[in-house]
């Protein structure tokens, strides 16, 4: 039996993610807005029978036992924390910090019974599936190299808000970035320990954002990272985030071993071993089949529609609503996941900052609210 749905967000993805899930037999039965306008009028075009601005008339809908959180990072974590306390399974995009991710993985830690995983599309995409499986096969050999490439319009909304706000979880870096630093250390089976970056905001005020408003968050994004073994044995990344390039989208992810190279262009995967003239084509693109949306690229649409057939595998097998199975979700981003790819961000900021190599240390407590007010007591009481 499937799990009746209650989404969070009005945005392009809860758009997109609605008519997917009840085109894999989920009845939708909740959608929450940040204003009852926006709820009201989305709830229409999609079918949903119930609409509200008030999280918790979701979150108590005795109809609903999946809950699909969309909304700007700032509000994640209350809204995935309390879901999980009040018994519901949780699908949901990032956090705006480390410390709103470590809370999201304590939640997560208690009720070990729940669905609890992040909504990185892209590990479900195929052609990245197809990847790991050949890099597990050694296609390549010894992994060495990543090189990731992502270009694109701006990200920012027609109108002020938290896309526009480093401090909010908007940029590149924190809304792509995130799921590219999460995508690598699926493919490799590693995690960064090192991470040098730069950040630039090149677009700060537009025909739309102007006046005493600045944009801040950033438009262009380049990191590196040390993953893996250290020294010689590690793997090596690199990754550009461009989004000042009107046109199409280009999105390429390339692993580069000892023996040969695999690339994943847009939804294709293409393979070339070393001493090889040409590359070969692994994976071509089947198409897509469902409605074009220009706020999703392709790669993340496809991913999108996988993810959500997974689930549909993984509950439909049980009688309880609540029930499901780990098998088809086992490549699902776990909290845990989360909490790593937000410490990577935050590290790549500072080292933006700082201009240096920045180590990677992931909380294992959570900090003290009143750390910095009692360092500042104890500075003046000296």
């Amino acid at each position: 039996m499937l799990p009746g749905v209650g989404v969070f967000g009005t945005g392009s993805t809860a758009r997109v993610l609605v008519p997917l899930l009840q085109a894999e037999g989920f009845e939708v039965h909740a959608l929450w807005g940040r204003s009852e306008e926006e709820a009201c009028c989305l709830a229409k075009e999609l079918g949903i029978p119930f609409h509200t601005s008030r999280s918790d008339d979701v979150l108590l809908h005795q109809d609903v036992d999946l809950v699909c959180i969309y909304i700007p990072p700032s509000m994640t974590k209350q809204i995935a924390v309390k879901a999980l306390g009040i018994g519901k399974n949780v699908v949901c995009e990032k956090a705006a910090t480390a410390v709103d991710s470590f809370k999201m993985v304590t939640a997560a830690r208690y009720y070990p019974q729940l669905l609890s995983i992040m909504g990185n599309t892209l590990r479900f995409l195929p052609a990245f599936v197809a990847m790991r499986q050949r890099l597990l096969e050694g296609y390549i050999g010894e992994i060495q190299v990543c090189d990731v490439r992502v270009y694109g319009p701006s990200l920012l909304d027609q109108s002020y808000g938290w896309t526009c706000e480093e401090l909010m979880g908007g940029g590149g870096l924190h809304t792509v970035g995130s799921a590219i630093i999460d995508l690598l250390s699926y493919l490799t089976g590693a995690r960064a320990h090192r991470v040098h970056g730069l950040l630039r905001t090149f677009v700060q005020q537009n025909s739309l954002i102007r006046g005493i408003r600045r944009v801040t968050s950033d438009d262009f994004c380049f990191f590196q990272m040390l993953m893996g073994g250290s020294g010689s044995a590690g793997v090596c990344c690199t990754v550009t985030l461009n989004f000042n390039m009107p046109g199409s989208f280009v999105h390429e992810v390339m692993v580069v071993g000892s023996t040969g190279r695999l690339t994943v262009r847009g939804t294709e995967l293409f393979g070339q071993r070393n001493g090889s003239k040409d590359e070969e084509l692994l994976l071509g693109d089947n198409g897509w089949v469902g409605p074009e949306v220009k706020a999703m690229p392709l790669p993340h649409l496809q991913g999108l529609s996988s993810m959500v057939k997974a689930l549909r595998q993984s509950f439909q097998a049980h009688e309880e609503r609540r029930s499901w199975a780990r098998g088809p979700v086992a490549m699902a981003p776990t909290f845990e996941d989360g909490l790593y790819v937000q410490t990577v961000v935050e590290a790549v900021k500072q080292s933006s900052s700082s201009g240096e190599w920045v180590c990677v240390e992931i909380m294992s407590q959570e900090p003290d609210p009143n750390h910095n007010l009692c360092e500042a007591l104890q500075r003046n009481k000296n």
